[in-house]
């Protein structure tokens, strides 16, 4: 006994004085599906929650079986990903930094996190996240991360054998999928209305929506990049006019496409708003000789520029839209350029997503433009930089494609110089729950203002042109845009959510003097088409520049060409 008491003392003094109480793995895991679900799902209760009376028992009810429920969905899901302890902290600190992110723009801008919300992220450039990064995301981060972190890196984990490891997650599973399957049918009646009548819905869920759609916006990446794309059009031909002018015979012809970014009708000058945000075009259109038109609301066929761009180049879009055939397929583009026509993409945003693929392309940045670039973003005049060089080299038939950076969110204040700061005050932050509702307004009205001189500088570069080329100008915004009304920013909500100022947009032609003659098109009968009945959509972008450019192919559908009955046929 006496030996023993030197060594008691030592061994006392080796001891920490606080020692934390190991965990399993199953409840650490179960500790932050219960956090994220509580702390970062309140878009999703509230949404869910909608219509209840909040001071009924039932409403309360529902709300507590429904947290439970989707506590036990996650723990279910995740439980196979964190096998082992040395994998639990960081899968789930990699979870923390998504449910927080998500939170966030859930939150503050009314996001859904659907797959084509995250083909968005995944495409974003470097310009356009420094845009979305903000400090009051560091702080929301914090907030709603913090707790969960800590736990992970302070709290010990029970260190287990394969196999009692393995038979210990094995039981914690079929537990929660009791749990889920027990509390789906207590709520089914519920439930299942709730998920039939709002199916978007599971997009809030966080973070199982941006997990979910993220792994299916990768699989359709890969899945397009391995593929081939199918070919469109096989039997396309030029018409009359078009071999005329390959030969040499009659003055080259050109249209200038300008693809639009975030313009909504709504707030387009030309079409009514109560402010003029396209006074030079206005002042095109009341000239007593004009040709410009003005389609007051078209249907876009996205909410993104991930699902317009692409639809708004095929022969089919919304009306039947199909975007695993959308994506695998080729474009108008490809269509022209196989039957003769030169086609050019000019781009000042983040690609053609496709449209353009294997045809001639070129970013402003690589122009030379220096003076109108900063921070990786470029302002859309260094469109126009080369412009008057390529009128010169026109020949035959030729279809210039500018995209635009337009009015990008949410810096709508970097898409403009100064000088059209003309609405003022104008919100001066990337963050714009930091601006007054007018202020984002005014500097969103700003960067129309903008385009607004673009296009009229566009027409009147394209006029002074007119001795070499006949041309015309079409200008169409692949989608619209939320301002803040009813809580939403931005655009991308899915097409059943999304109000009507992210589905419809401004589209503008204009045509040289000489150009409805040389493309055998009646101007007057034109407008009549496209400004009376039914509004145009993206649909019949399609097949009206197929007769704009005299391109024939068994692909054309008179039905949806604005142009259809306004023909002339070529003399002989």
């Amino acid at each position: 006994m006496p030996t023993l008491l030197p060594i008691l003392p030592t061994r006392l003094k080796q001891q920490p004085r606080h020692v934390r109480p190991a965990w399993h793995v199953e409840t650490l895991l179960l500790a932050c599906c219960t956090w994220w679900v509580l702390a970062c799902n309140l878009p999703f209760f509230a949404a869910a929650l909608a219509g209840r009376p909040i001071d009924e028992a039932g409403t309360w009810a529902f709300l507590v079986a429904l947290a439970a429920g989707l506590v036990a969905l996650h723990a279910l899901v995740l439980a196979p990903l964190v096998l082992v302890a040395p994998m639990t902290r960081p899968m789930l600190l990699a979870l923390v930094i998504v449910g927080g992110v998500s939170a966030h723009f859930m939150a503050g801008l009314g996001l859904y996190l659907d797959p084509a919300m995250l083909r968005n992220v995944l495409h974003t450039d470097a310009a356009e996240a420094r845009e979305l990064w903000s400090w009051s995301l560091l702080a929301h981060l914090a907030l709603y991360g913090g707790p969960p972190a800590l736990l992970l890196l302070r709290t010990p984990l029970h260190q287990l054998s394969l196999h009692r490891a393995v038979l210990q997650r094995v039981a914690f599973m079929l537990l929660m999928a009791g749990t889920v399957v027990a509390l789906t049918l207590a709520l089914y009646s519920p439930l299942a209305g709730l998920m039939r009548n709002h199916k978007d819905l599971r997009y809030l869920i966080n973070p199982a929506a941006p997990l979910w759609s993220f792994t299916q916006a990768l699989r359709e990446q890969h899945k397009e990049q391995a593929a081939t794309l199918h070919p469109l059009g096989v039997d396309a031909h030029p018409g009359e006019r078009t071999r005329a002018r390959a030969a040499g015979q009659d003055k080259p012809l050109l249209v200038v496409m300008v693809v639009g970014e975030t313009a909504r009708a709504a707030n387009w000058g030309l079409s009514g708003y109560a402010r003029q945000t396209t006074p030079q075009l206005a002042r095109q259109a009341a000239a007593a000789d004009s040709t410009l038109i003005n389609v007051q609301a078209m249907q876009a066929c996205g909410t993104s520029t991930e699902v317009s761009l692409p639809c708004m180049f095929m022969p089919v879009g919304r009306r039947d839209y199909d975007e695993s055939r959308i994506r695998g397929s080729e474009s108008l583009l490809h269509v022209l350029a196989r039957a003769g026509v030169g086609v050019t993409w000019l781009d000042n945003q983040s690609g053609c997503k496709g449209v353009c693929a294997g045809l001639p392309q070129q970013h402003t940045l690589a122009m030379g433009v220096g003076a109108l670039c900063a921070n990786g973003r470029c302002l859309d005049e260094a469109l126009l930089h080369d412009l008057p060089s390529r009128v010169r080299q026109a020949h035959g038939t030729q279809l210039l494609v500018l995209h635009m950076l337009g009015s990008h969110g949410p810096s709508y204040f970097r898409r403009y110089p100064a000088q059209h700061a003309v609405f003022q005050p104008e919100c001066l932050h990337d963050e714009l729950r930091r601006c007054s509702p007018a202020d984002i307004v005014n500097a969103y009205d700003n960067s129309l203002h903008y385009t607004d001189a673009l296009l009229a500088r566009l027409t009147t570069m394209l006029a002074d042109a007119s001795g070499h080329v006949d041309s015309a100008m079409l200008y169409v915004s692949d989608h619209g845009e939320s301002l803040g009304e009813n809580g939403l920013y931005l655009h991308g909500l899915p097409w059943a959510l999304a109000p009507q100022v992210q589905k419809q947009v401004p589209m503008v032609m204009w045509a040289s003097s000489g150009f409805p003659a040389a493309a055998g098109i009646d101007w007057s009968c034109l407008r009549r088409r496209a400004t009376t009945g039914a509004a145009p959509s993206h649909d019949h972008l399609f097949h009206s520049l197929l007769s704009l450019l005299d391109v024939h192919t068994t692909l054309h559908d008179p039905a949806w060409d604005l142009a259809h009955g306004c023909l002339q046929p070529a003399a002989h």
